[in-house]
C-alpha cells in the first residue's frame, strides 16, 4: 500500500443544483462514490437559535451528536465508507467521493461532512488524505475566514 487516496467530502443541498463534480470524470474522478441522504435526521434548521448558523458550529454539532439517530446513521454510513476505502486502498486507487445531502446544505450535510474527514484522517492517515467541499456554504458566502 504505496499510494495515497484522497477522498473528497462534499456537503451540499437537494433544493438546489447539485454540485457537478459529484459525478464528473475530469480531473482523475472516476464519476462514483457515495451519496448520502441526511434528510431523515433531525433539522437543527427548524429550531430558532440554529437558523442561521451551520455545521461548522460547536453547538449545532453537540445538538445533533446528541441524537440517538445521528449517531446511528453516522456509524452505518461511515462503516460502508471504511468498507470501500480498505478496497480502494488495496486497488491503489487515487480518489473517492463521498456527499451528503441535506435540505439547505447548512447544517446536517455539514456536520457529516466535517465529521467524516476527521475520523478518516485519525483512521487512514497518511494513506488517505481528505478534501472537504461545502457547496452550498461556498455560494451563499457562509464559510469561516481563516
Amino acid at each position: 500500500m504505496s499510494s495515497v487516496l484522497t477522498v473528497e467530502i462534499t456537503s451540499f443541498s437537494f433544493k438546489e443544483q447539485l454540485p457537478p463534480h459529484l459525478f464528473s470524470l475530469e480531473d482523475g474522478r472516476h464519476g462514483g462514490g457515495f451519496v448520502f441522504d441526511c434528510r431523515s435526521l433531525p433539522n437543527p434548521g427548524r429550531e430558532e437559535q440554529f437558523k442561521i448558523k451551520t455545521g461548522l458550529d460547536a453547538d449545532v454539532a453537540a445538538y445533533l451528536a446528541a441524537r440517538k439517530e445521528v449517531l446511528e446513521f453516522r456509524d452505518n454510513t461511515f462503516s460502508l465508507v471504511d468498507m470501500a476505502i480498505k478496497n480502494f486502498l488495496d486497488r491503489q486507487f487515487a480518489f473517492m467521493n463521498v456527499s451528503f445531502g441535506c435540505t439547505g446544505g447548512q447544517h446536517r450535510s455539514v456536520y457529516f461532512t466535517e465529521q467524516l474527514s476527521q475520523h478518516l484522517r485519525a483512521a487512514y492517515a497518511p494513506h488517505v488524505t481528505t478534501r472537504v467541499v461545502h457547496y452550498n456554504l461556498a455560494r451563499k458566502g457562509m464559510l469561516p475566514t481563516p
